[in-house]
């Protein structure tokens, strides 16, 4: 799982302060707001909501509009949409697996966008069911290394339900089961070891080893889903190796 946990890591570093910011704060403000909605707009007694907030504060979205994202969310201001999750799965090139996440107002719209990216980039829609069995869901965080160890990080978040740390370069990566996600990251919080984010997430059981061609073809395909506006994840069972992410820049 590592060769896409750390492209996806990458990635975001670089949407922060690329021309893609204004997609990836829409997508942190929808969090906010779905969160706000399902558990209450008190980030003290609402986990996720606080998880939200803090990813959506640690990519320099703006205070006030993770403020109003929180009292739309809440009902204690107006506006706040329904949004409704839907998973889409397909297949990319060179048979890599693809769970598609989207957070829409507007089911027919999110089905078209997602359709036409996967057809435009050398991908197909695929039934229900027949993707999602390669994945499990997992809580992961991200812990900047700084001048932590894998064994300081593994110390502080065993007790606390981890199921394993992995090395991403620049980051460790702390797995979990979704339900032990919050103790995780508090048992970050009481080691003092500061973390970037902490979500559920997809990964996958089995990954697709590419080659810089392959590996091409899947991050323009990765990317076209994600410029889509009701898409808000892609998870993908694809393998890179550091040569070929290197290779590919």
């Amino acid at each position: 799982m590592s060769g896409h946990s750390k492209w996806a890591t990458t990635k975001h570093k670089k949407a922060v302060v690329d021309a893609k910011r204004g997609k990836l704060f829409a997508r942190l403000i929808k969090n906010i707001e779905v969160a706000a909605r399902t558990g209450g707009g008190d980030p003290a007694g609402n986990p996720t909501l606080f998880d939200a907030i803090q990813k959506a504060r640690k990519s320099s979205v703006p205070v006030d509009n993770i403020d109003r994202a929180v009292k739309r969310g809440s009902g204690a201001e107006a506006g706040g949409a329904d949004w409704q999750t839907i998973m889409y799965e397909g297949y990319g090139p060179n048979g890599v697996a693809l769970l598609i996440e989207c957070l829409t107002d507007n089911r027919n719209r999110a089905a078209t966008e997602v359709r036409t990216a996967l057809t435009r980039n050398g991908g197909t829609l695929a039934d229900a069911g027949s993707v999602s069995y390669m994945f499990s869901r997992k809580g992961v965080v991200i812990v900047p290394k700084g001048d932590k160890t894998e064994d300081d990080v593994l110390l502080a978040v065993l007790d606390a339900g981890a199921e394993e740390v992995n090395d991403l370069g620049e980051a460790f990566e702390v797995v979990s089961e979704p339900t032990d996600l919050v103790a995780v990251r508090t048992a970050l919080q009481e080691a003092e070891i500061e973390y970037e984010s902490a979500d559920s997430s997809f990964l996958p059981s089995v990954q697709v080893p590419l080659d810089a061609d392959g590996a091409t073809k899947i991050f323009k395909l990765i990317d076209a889903l994600e410029d889509c506006d009701d898409v808000q994840n892609v998870y993908a069972n694809f393998d890179v190796s550091d040569e070929v992410m290197a290779a590919v820049g």
